[in-house]
């Protein structure tokens, strides 16, 4: 009894020595490639063509585990990090926020407005944007792929690179794509 005991209080106390990500004044992680916008998305996606990125809406939560799970375990593994900082121009919306967004057809509301308007009702929430989006539509009718909820590495690895070869244009769905990558990486030794 006693060493079980031992076993997971050392156990306890690994778990306390994981990184933990920063939480800012709303409740939502703090990372540096989320950018500080005015919440345009007209705006925001031209400014990721301009840098050659695609645009993703990351929606969150305070008190979010699963946020919190992709925030210390996922998106700081260093392939899924450089791919967020390099080919992403990354936004946040808050679930239950109150800043003022500007959807794509112009309508303009808070944050929590604008979850409902598109049907949010988990966090994480990702959304994916094409480079070009049509007048009149909302960001839930323009998105080209929506990703609800917390996935793991390998998951998150192959969803952001389907994402960047555009995937979603093509016959292969994610759940093909992914099934023949992760047998690929497997193959290699990557997924031990």
């Amino acid at each position: 009894m006693f060493a079980r005991l031992t076993g997971m209080i050392a156990a306890g106390m690994l778990t306390l020595g994981a990184a933990q990500a920063e939480v800012g004044d709303d409740g939502l992680h703090i990372a540096p490639w989320i950018e500080e916008t005015f919440l345009d998305l007209r705006e925001d996606l031209a400014e990721a063509t301009a840098n050659n990125q695609r645009l993703m809406v990351l929606i969150e939560q305070r008190g979010c585990i699963y946020c919190t799970r992709m925030h210390e375990e996922v998106w700081v593994i260093p392939d899924i990090l450089q791919m967020l900082e390099a080919e992403f121009y990354i936004i946040r919306i808050n679930m239950h926020g109150s800043t003022e967004v500007t959807d794509f057809d112009g309508e303009v509301m808070e944050e929590r407005q604008i979850a409902r308007r598109w049907r949010n009702m988990f966090t994480p929430t990702i959304l994916f944007f094409p480079e070009e989006v049509p007048e009149g539509v909302t960001g839930i009718e323009a998105a080209a792929v929506v990703m609800p909820g917390a996935f793991g590495r390998w998951t998150t690895f192959n969803m952001l690179n389907w994402v960047l070869e555009r995937g979603y244009a093509g016959e292969e769905d994610f759940q093909r794509y992914h099934a023949r990558m992760f047998a690929e990486q497997a193959a290699a030794g990557a997924t031990e």
